[in-house]
């Protein structure tokens, strides 16, 4: 099997669109993330076997970073050639992604925090498996929205966690966009 490594990730081009988020890799392939990200304080706690990337976006919102978080499929070259970065992180690791942001390792779980302050960018959080995507943004206090949806789980310290019911294709569209 090929060895896998941290990978730093390059500026890539982003939109925001009332759809949901594009971003434009290096090599000239783009992904698009659909719907309304759901906003939330906090942190975002992805569970288990979710494929987790994070975007951070310069303050003109028209491009960014991108980072996979222990992906563990993709291939260095692929990565380095696309722009994307990728870190991986042993149980109960924190790395910084970017100034402001950070991922940790909760075993199975990858809990992403953000400093809005440091970052000064808005920082988005997607969560895909076979089943679905679900995609955040982590906002300050106060920012987001109100009680917690019937479909995901809180807890009492702002963190939110990913739940399947998230990943079932369900659409924010109707919020009206960015």
């Amino acid at each position: 099997m090929p060895r896998r490594s941290n990978v730093p990730p390059e500026t890539l081009r982003v939109s925001l669109e009332p759809e949901g988020v594009e971003v434009a890799y290096l090599d000239d392939r783009s992904v698009f993330y659909h719907g309304v990200p759901a906003k939330r304080e906090g942190s975002v706690v992805c569970g288990p076997g979710r494929d987790v990337h994070v975007l951070i976006t310069a303050p003109d919102e028209r491009e960014g970073v991108m980072v996979y978080v222990n992906d563990r499929a993709t291939h260095d070259d692929v990565l380095e050639s696309s722009g994307v970065g990728r870190v991986l992180l042993d149980g109960g690791e924190t790395a910084s992604l970017f100034p402001g942001v950070a991922a940790t390792n909760h075993g199975y779980r990858v809990e992403v925090t953000a400093d809005h302050e440091t970052a000064r960018g808005r920082v988005f959080v997607f969560a895909e498996d076979e089943r679905g995507e679900a995609s955040y943004e982590l906002v300050g206090p106060g920012e987001g929205e109100d009680a917690m949806d019937r479909r995901t789980a809180g807890t009492d310290d702002g963190t939110r966690t990913v739940t399947d019911d998230d990943l079932s294709g369900r659409s924010d569209a109707a919020g009206g966009g960015f």
